[in-house]
């Protein structure tokens, strides 16, 4: 594809999986991985689709998505719809793409929060042979007490489950697939350490640093700026950054971050591994940007690594 010849390669090598360029496409946008051949033509360096739940589910009632052009900023509250974890698999397996694919899984919606483990572990064992790494989000804001996962006991017991699964899988299959961690960046320093030390103790081979933000602080009295949900894009920069520092400071490079939130150009992606990232991955910005945005990043990041 013509877009995907103007983006560089600039191979990085993390979770022991070969990356064409440091830059990803970041879960939510083809939440059923139907489109990973056309989104892989636009030179992304991987992608990732997701989240998938064990069953489908329909997500909140529309409308659900918002845009705040004027804070370069989306709000969603989508609830994870997405048509369950069978088709997901299908879709997957009917793409042509080989390169890495990270596939990101949840949980439904009815299921009791204490039973959260069941749905993880389920979809876990669905997915495995065909990813490149699994990423656990526990961080989305649309479905109900779904961030309470990310409380230092809740982590543990959860971790420990999908580590285990993770070793038997790895036995089985004859590969082992990394797991990621996907958090929020409403977390304070206590959290932060709490949620780096679990990560260590559990040898998560990867972090994805962040969802999206429930503060309102950056889009004050702007249009939709009331809406329930999860707030994406420029506002939700610099509060990422912090995360990924912090995180950085207390896992140094056991634990490798994918730095995702408000990356809208190529100084932005810099400003990421600047703060600890070793990957970064893309959504509101390339929403808002459009594919250019991928090549300019990947340029950016290749100039800071040849300077």
């Amino acid at each position: 594809c013509a877009l995907s010849a103007r983006v560089p390669d600039a191979p990085r090598s993390v979770m022991g999986l070969t990356f064409r360029n440091p830059v990803g496409l970041a879960a939510g946008l083809d939440k059923d991985g139907a489109a990973i051949d056309g989104l892989a033509a636009l030179g992304f360096g991987f992608i990732e689709v997701g989240t998938v739940t064990p069953r489908p589910q329909p997500g909140n009632p529309r409308p659900r998505m918002f845009r705040l052009p004027q804070a370069e900023a989306l709000i969603n509250r989508m609830g994870f719809n997405n048509q369950g974890v069978d088709q997901f698999v299908k879709n997957v397996q009917a793409a042509r793409y080989r390169g890495v694919l990270g596939l990101n899984i949840g949980k439904n919606a009815d299921t009791p929060i204490e039973r959260a483990a069941e749905d993880y572990l389920y979809c876990l064992e669905r997915v495995y042979p065909f990813a490149s790494y699994v990423t656990i989000n526990i961080s989305s804001p649309n479905t109900k007490n779904l961030r309470q996962l990310q409380g230092a006991g809740e982590l543990d017991a959860l971790l420990a489950a999908l580590k285990d699964k993770q070793q038997r899988l790895a036995d089985l299959h004859g590969k082992l697939v990394p797991l990621a961690l996907k958090i929020a960046p409403d977390l304070d320093d206590e959290q932060v350490k709490e949620i780096g030390d679990t990560l260590l103790r559990h040898k998560i081979e990867a972090v994805i640093a962040t969802t999206t933000t429930l503060s309102r602080a950056a889009v004050q009295g702007l249009p939709h700026a009331d809406e329930g949900g999860g707030l994406s894009g420029r506002p939700v920069f610099d509060a990422s950054n912090e995360v990924i520092r912090k995180l950085h400071a207390e896992v140094g490079s056991a634990v490798p971050i994918i730095g995702v939130g408000g990356i809208f150009s190529g100084e932005d992606a810099r400003a990421k591994l600047a703060a600890g990232a070793s990957l970064v991955q893309l959504y509101t910005g390339f929403i808002y940007k459009g594919p250019a945005l991928v090549a300019e990043c990947v340029k950016a990041i290749a100039r800071e690594r040849a300077a």
